[in-house]
């Protein structure tokens, strides 16, 4: 045995010291002087509040000591796997943590289940465990993974002992228990963890407890962490970062939330000293601790073997890995019959070599193997499922394309296809089938049947969103056209006209659509809520024209009023002569141009009567009683809404018609105008004679001079000659239309061009003269009369053309 010993040794993963003392030795003694020597030298009592104890505890050469000493960076002593397999750690020993903060010390327990004290001499053991739970704030319980499950390992009759006599002792004081699954298999940890806390509150459930801890929770006394490790000898580099992500839990550990618990009851540092001793005396006191029979326990550790031996062999078989690999790339035909085999030769083996051992262990032991095995196993069934689900569902996406390529109803399609396909899976699920694991996989067969509804569901949306589109796309060809070409000629019965159009248009498409829908298994609600749609869409198309239309007004009114003001009622262009009545037809023009403001001003596609275009009429056409209208009361324009109309269906507010008239009147005065001018020009152009009371004056004041004339023949000639001279002059200088423009112009005009036209005049004659004689044959030529008359005629056309106000537009 031991003796009592205080350590300071130097830290072999820091250049630090490393203190360390033996608490209790094998045989129950307390070291006091070396626990008051180990606190001098940490200075615990310094610490206050501020400190925490980790304690561990499991069966012994399980790996404690080196699990502390690569999770905390202490010094306790390890066994030499070399030397063969035997007790390490005597009694309980302390030691402060390396490089954690609070201040953490930590105690290695002599390891449970050991040949050196035998099978009866257990009760050090179950008082070391109870010390450690009463005094530590947190414990690690080191246990192998294979022992998850069993009934007489993984210290379950230690803790539910403990957990008796505990709620005896003391009062509750909530310590964590941080179970530590060591050699992790491929088992995931969150399949062996509710394993394990289902274990535990089994146990605590089976304990006895006193009145006043009666409906006391498991968690009153305890939180319950559960973490998992690689082998440390097999993968020490794993083992190694598992362990230092593990050893973050605890910095701060006695922090709200932390891993310490609620520290309930903690004892000052100053006290830890005299309060591990009390606790201990108490415990040493107690005479109600015991083990299980020894037979229990070495059919627990034989059972256990053979179990383990018969699962390693299961993998290592080549029939189970060569049925592992085939179920990779596809379904396997007799994939349950095979796998059922595999594991009926496992269990019979099992149960030949575990027969003469106790038949509650050896049938614990066995349903552990069976749920490794099928834990094993249930992948690769469910890999065989789901490739018989993802092949069953490509299959009938095939098979339900081309049944509706083929013309077949949808909803025959769906429901034929489903059926005949659903049929296939459950052929190919009793294939797979294992009786001996009675797995539930009913959830892959729902998960089939939900994949094909959801692509039936979606092939279906896909077709009634092609269909509503189709039904969409004609109404709006058969709707947009006509209705911008009924109000390009808007008049009174312009909206009727569309009220009409749009109803036709909506019961062919709503009637051809509802015949489209018959073949979809649709309820009556969403039939009609599709139909509804599409009626809303064929009058949406309508609205959205008429909005379009609207903000293109004023440019329709511009093209109205420039087709009614510059032609006439045969669609000829209008020539200003004089004689047209421009007022008139302005007035008349505006007129129309009015009416198709006032039916763009709203939307008229239910039956009812507005004063819209009398409105407009009277406050903008009507100029008299318009006038008057402002001296009596406030414009009937000056309102965002109109009369009898909701403001959903106005396009043009009372105000925006004002403004819009406005801008039209303006943008169309200067059409008016250049008529005006064309007009005046064309009658100035036309008046050439003098005023009556001047030819008058001529006569009578002029008589003898006349008469004169009439007596000589020769003035007669030579005024008829200076005619036809002047004549000449006047359609070669086109003295008409150089006046149009004013006097002044006209003068300018005619004094640069008179020499060179008399010039050329003169040229013409001199040229005629020297001519031959013309044959008899070739036609007479034209008097100086005709050719004055011709050359008058020209100039009057011209005259004509170049007063056409849409000529010079």
């Amino acid at each position: 045995m031991e003796k009592l010993a205080f350590k300071l040794t130097r830290n072999r993963w820091k250049d630090a010291e490393c203190c360390s003392t033996q608490l209790i030795d094998g045989d129950g003694s307390f070291n006091v002087t070396g626990l008051d020597q180990f606190i001098k030298e940490v200075r615990l009592a310094e610490c206050g509040l501020s400190y925490a104890v980790v304690s561990i505890m499991g069966p012994q050469s399980s790996g404690k000591s080196t699990l502390l000493n690569n999770l905390f960076h202490t010094n306790f002593r390890e066994m030499d796997a070399f030397k063969g397999r035997s007790q390490t750690t005597k009694g309980i020993w302390m030691a402060k943590c390396s490089g954690i903060e609070p201040c953490t010390l930590v105690m290695d327990l002599e390891g449970t289940d050991g040949r050196e004290r035998g099978e009866d001499d257990t009760a050090f053991e179950k008082q070391s465990a109870l010390f450690a739970l009463a005094v530590s704030d947190i414990v690690l319980i080191n246990m192998w993974c294979h022992d998850i499950g069993r009934e007489q390992a993984a210290n379950k009759p230690l803790l539910k002992t403990v957990f008796q006599v505990m709620m005896r002792l003391f009062s509750p004081r909530k310590t964590t228990l941080v179970f530590v699954i060591r050699d992790k298999t491929r088992t995931p940890l969150e399949n062996l963890e509710p394993v394990l806390r289902e274990d535990i509150q089994k146990i605590w459930d089976s304990v006895p407890k006193p009145e006043a801890h009666k409906e006391t929770p498991l968690s009153e006394f305890f939180n319950v962490e559960v973490v998992a490790l690689n082998s440390y000898e097999e993968k020490e580099e794993l083992f190694r970062e598992q362990v230092a992500n593990l050893r973050q839990r605890f910095f701060h550990s006695i922090a709200p939330g932390g891993l310490a618990g609620d520290r309930r009851g903690v004892v000052p540092a100053s006290g830890f000293s005299f309060s591990a001793q009390q606790i201990w005396q108490v415990i040493k006191e107690n005479k109600d601790l015991d083990l299980p029979a020894h037979k229990v326990m070495v059919a627990t550790v034989r059972c256990e073997e053979i179990a383990h031996e018969k699962y390693a062999a299961f993998i290592e078989s080549e029939s189970w890995h060569k049925l592992e690999e085939a179920v990779k790339t596809g379904p396997v035909s007799g994939f349950g019959k095979k796998l059922n085999s595999l594991l009926y030769t496992s269990l019979s083996e099992y149960d030949s070599e575990a027969t003469f051992f106790d038949e509650g262990v050896r049938s614990s032991k066995k349903r552990h193997l069976e749920e490794k095995l099928f834990q094993l196993a249930q992948p690769a069934h469910q890999t065989v499922l789901g490739h018989l689900r993802s092949g069953t569902l490509e299959k009938f996406k095939e098979a339900f394309e081309k049944a509706l390529n083929g013309g077949e109803k949808f909803s025959v399609a769906a429901r034929n296809c489903t059926e005949s396909y659903m049929a296939r899976f459950d052929e190919g699920y009793e294939d797979a089938l294992v009786e001996l694991a009675n797995w539930d996989s009913s959830k892959f067969r729902d998960k089939l049947r939900r994949d094909i509804d959801a692509h039936v569901a979606s092939v279906q949306a896909a077709k009634l969103s092609e269909l509503t589109s189709s039904y969409q796309t004609k109404l709006t060809d058969a709707l947009s056209g006509p209705v911008e070409a009924l109000f390009d000629g808007a008049n009174n019965e312009t909206w009727l006209s569309i009220r009409n159009l749009l109803k036709c248009e909506t019961e062919s498409g709503v009637s051809g659509m509802a015949k489209a829908l018959s073949g979809f298994d649709l309820d009556e609600h969403a039939k009609g809520k599709m139909l509804t749609s599409l009626q809303e869409y064929a009058r949406g198309v309508v609205e959205a024209k008429a909005k379009e239309e609207a903000g293109r007004v004023v440019i329709r009114m511009k093209e109205r009023f420039s087709t009614l003001f510059s032609h006439d009622s045969d669609s000829m262009p209008r020539i200003w002569t004089g004689k047209e009545d421009i007022r008139f037809i302005t007035r008349t023009a505006r007129t129309e141009c009015l009416k198709l403001l006032a039916v763009m001003a709203a939307i008229r596609l239910e039956d009812g009567i507005d004063n819209i275009e009398k409105i407009l009429f009277s406050a903008l056409l009507d100029t008299s009683n318009s006038a008057a209208t402002k001296t009596t009361m406030a414009d009937p324009l000056a309102s965002s809404t109109w009369e009898k109309v909701p403001p959903a269906r106005t396009l043009i507010t009372p105000v925006q018609c004002k403004a819009l008239w406005r801008q039209f009147t303006t943008e169309t005065e200067y059409t008016v105008t250049q008529a005006i001018s064309a007009q005046e020009a064309n009658k100035r152009s036309n008046n050439w004679l003098p005023p009556p009371w001047a030819i008058v004056a001529l006569l009578v004041l002029g008589f003898n001079e006349f008469m004169t004339v009439l007596r000589n023949p020769f003035y007669l000639a030579v005024i008829f000659v200076g005619y036809l001279v002047a004549k000449a002059l006047w359609v070669q200088l086109d003295v008409s239309g150089q006046f149009r423009y004013g006097v002044l112009p006209g003068l300018i005009a005619l004094s640069t061009r008179l020499i060179p036209t008399v010039m050329d005049l003169i040229r013409k004659l001199s040229e005629q003269g020297q001519m031959p004689p013309t044959p008899t044959h070739h036609p007479p030529r034209m008097s100086a009369a005709a050719a004055s008359k011709k050359f008058e005629n020209r100039s009057t056309m011209s005259s004509t053309d170049s007063s056409d106000p849409d000529k010079e537009e």
